[in-house]
């Protein structure tokens, strides 16, 4: 398919004809719509679309996408990804998961995939909770909460998704929210954009077992903010207030009185070390607003390339290989 018609596609071209079954005013909802009106403007043909998922009330995304797709196993999304891109380095591979699906069972794949940079665009649905399975606290549950399976709170202390992917060295790590369709779009579409491992993390409230987990970062403005590359890191009603790094730690300070924005933490995405990145990724109530954007972008070769690169190297240093012969070679031994 040429490019002149790719860019001729639209969201209808995305929409699949699967009956959409998620509980009315579901988060999922909100994704599905902006990942199918972001995708036609990237410029890639339909059919080279390709979205895995595991287990969980996000990874039925597949069957809702007009793209190829694979409805895989609990947690195992990431592994059968990274087979169809290593594959088919051409294609645009995505990954619908859970914070359950991701981060639980799943960890482990998740963890890899992200630390090969492997080029696929993760998109981790975050609600906090088991939704599928009837509502039992989920890895990225807060101390505290109170589950079917937690009647007296959760004792477990929460993953932080995006420090999750930072600590892998992740290239791309940002954070968006259901609720801001714009922001989301724009945050799609970079991910689209992006050469390497793309790791979004989206809050998505769960209406039935975890309504309102984000009403926080929602409805109050010195709750969240939003980064902005390039820029000083200001938030509030009034751009009142700011995060300024001091001896090594952030910190959130009011503006005037002598302290101006030339004073305050100017975001990087490019900043090679992650570490500050790290740093405004597990900002939370109630002492900071919670970070939303680009957290971190840099370029860096991604996996399918240096595979590939080697399989080159290979063939110009060794020549055709006979494949029975490469089988029977080298060290064999009988088994009686």
């Amino acid at each position: 398919m040429s490019e002149e018609r790719s860019a001729a596609l639209s969201r209808k071209d995305f929409v699949s004809d699967q009956e959409v079954r998620w509980c009315p005013g579901c988060g999922d909802y909100s994704i599905l719509a902006q990942t199918q009106k972001v995708l036609p403007s990237i410029g890639i043909p339909r059919e080279k679309y390709v979205f895995v998922s595991g287990i969980g009330c996000s990874s039925r995304f597949p069957y809702y996408m007009n793209t190829y797709g694979f409805h895989t196993i609990h947690g195992r999304a990431p592994t059968v990804a990274t087979g169809i891109k290593t594959a088919n380095p051409d294609l645009s591979v995505w990954i619908a998961t859970g914070d359950g699906d991701g981060l639980s069972i799943g960890g482990n794949h998740l963890l890899h995939t992200i630390r090969r940079n492997l080029g696929v665009k993760i998109l981790l649905f975050n609600n906090r909770i088991y939704g599928l399975t009837k509502g039992q606290y989920s890895p990225t549950s807060g101390l505290g909460k109170r589950t079917r399976s937690s009647p007296m709170g959760s004792v477990d202390y929460p993953v932080h998704p995006c420090c999750f992917a930072l600590a892998a060295d992740g290239t791309f790590v940002a954070r968006t929210i259901d609720s801001d369709t714009k922001h989301l779009a724009m945050v799609l579409e970079r991910a689209a954009r992006h050469e390497g491992t793309a790791f979004v993390e989206i809050y998505q409230n769960c209406v039935i077992f975890n309504d309102g987990a984000f009403d926080s970062v929602e409805k109050g403005d010195d709750r969240a903010v939003h980064l902005v590359d390039g820029e000083p890191i200001v938030f509030g009603a009034n751009r009142e207030k700011g995060i300024r790094r001091k001896d090594g730690a952030l910190e959130v300070v009011t503006l005037g009185n002598g302290v101006g924005e030339e004073d305050l933490l100017v975001h990087r995405e490019d900043e090679p070390d992650p570490g500050i990145a790290f740093h405004l990724a597990r900002m939370d109530a109630p002492s900071f607003p919670v970070a939303l954007g680009v957290l971190r972008s840099v370029r860096r070769p991604t996996y399918e390339e240096m595979v590939e690169e080697q399989i080159r190297r290979a063939r110009e240093e060794k020549g055709p290989v006979d494949l029975d012969a490469l089988l029977r070679g080298g060290e064999c031994w009988e088994i009686k």
